[in-house]
């Protein structure tokens, strides 16, 4: 299958000149959705920090909701917050998403799972490497800065999940959580979607396998713990890099490093099973710390592990391009030739069966210091989860 090149509406400079504390994108490429894009760099079109009849206020904050209550007609949840002091355009804000169904299915080959479920679209994390970006051009969003600033809220993701689980039809597997956007994003602190979908999948038994970069995950360990005694849950806790003034940088909105390796000491503890995915590798940047990082996170509990090489699909390659210049410009050129050595002299290749892993000989050194480093560890393979324990609340009810 011949892959795609990503092509810009217009050829654009970024939006940038400098990087914004607590992101990870500084600006937002054009939608390749859209025929109609607006250069915030052009004086001609948009004069910056005013807004027409409003001179004190942003562009951006002018285009809020007059009411923001939750469920309002808009969908605009009232949960804007500024906590990065970069001023309006570092704002996140909330919209409520009018999803219908809540399962994603997938027939890759690649992914290791069929079904996932994800309560929110677009991520405060902020990762500036996500796969995921350009997802949010599907609502007419920018892969860049919009990605992590205006988050999709499934707010009725437990009661969908639940119906669907009650459905004679639905056929028990494990269920991942989540296959796009982190479940554990900032603002799941006080919306409380994926602990409700927990609840869910606890009451049914259904397995579930959860992948996540936040410490947030710990306070589930008494839902955790339930679907555990039925062998009915795996945590694998991404870990890009140990050093935290890079995880500040490329996961502005993350757990620190040490906090990861904290969250699965207490899940070991806590007797759920737990192990790290070594997720992306950057060659020329990260690849050096694969050993140690399988190190850490074994002496910390971890059982078992897996890794991806970084990938760079449409409008990601040009915002880690830009992203390379602004905070490591001196290693810019070494980590892009690495990457396009790894995907056939391109900085991206969609193609199934070694799109997460890569070709040619930077490719294999990484398979090997992974293999090594999971071997010198003493890390083991994941483990399967069971169906055995599923059931359905109304055949419980119907016993009562």
């Amino acid at each position: 299958m011949a892959s795609r090149k990503f092509v810009p509406v217009i050829d654009e400079p970024p939006q940038s000149r400098e990087p914004l504390r607590g992101r990870g994108a500084s600006w937002s490429p054009a939608n390749r959705f859209e025929k109609l894009h607006v250069d915030f760099t052009d004086v001609d079109v948009v004069q910056v920090g005013l807004s027409a009849g409003h001179p004190e206020r942003s562009e951006a904050q002018s285009r809020e909701p007059a009411e923001s209550p939750m469920g309002n007609a808009t969908g605009f949840l009232d949960l804007a917050r500024n906590d990065s002091g970069e001023g309006a355009r570092s704002q996140t804000q909330y919209f409520r998403d009018g999803t219908k169904s809540i399962i994603t299915r997938n027939t890759s080959p690649d992914v290791g799972f069929e079904t996932s479920l994800n309560p929110y679209r677009g991520c405060e994390h902020g990762c500036i490497y996500c796969y995921a970006r350009p997802t949010h051009e599907y609502l007419g969003f920018s892969a860049g800065l919009d990605f992590e600033s205006k988050i999709m809220v499934k707010t009725n993701a437990p009661e969908l999940l639940r119906a669907e689980l009650e459905r004679p039809a639905w056929e028990p597997q494990t269920l991942v959580l989540s296959g796009v956007t982190d479940p554990y994003q900032p603002v799941e602190r006080k919306l409380r979607i994926t602990r409700g979908c927990l609840e869910v999948l606890t009451q049914f038994r259904n397995p579930v396998a959860i992948i996540t970069k936040n410490h947030l995950v710990t306070r589930d360990i008494d839902l955790l713990r339930e679907l555990a005694a039925c062998n009915a849950v795996a945590v694998n806790v991404s870990v890009t890099s140990l050093d935290p003034k890079l995880q500040r940088v490329l996961e502005p909105r993350t757990s620190s490093p040490h906090a990861r390796l904290d969250t699965i000491s207490q899940l070991r503890a806590a007797g759920i099973p737990a192990g790290v995915m070594v997720a992306p590798v950057i060659p020329g940047l990260t690849d050096h710390e694969v050993p140690k990082i399988l190190a850490a996170c074994a002496k910390a509990g971890a059982q078992f592990a897996g890794y991806t090489i970084i990938r760079l699909p449409w409008a990601v390659a040009p915002l880690f391009e830009h992203w390379l210049e602004e905070r490591f410009p001196e290693r810019k050129e070494k980590v892009l030739g690495r990457i396009r050595n790894l995907r056939g002299n391109r900085l991206n290749n969609s193609q199934w069966h070694t799109r997460m892993t890569g070709e040619g000989i930077f490719a294999e050194q990484i398979a090997s210091l992974f293999k090594i480093g999971c071997r010198r560890a003493g890390i083991g393979g994941r483990p399967k989860l069971s169906t055995a324990a599923f059931r359905r609340t109304r055949e419980q009810l119907t016993l009562l």
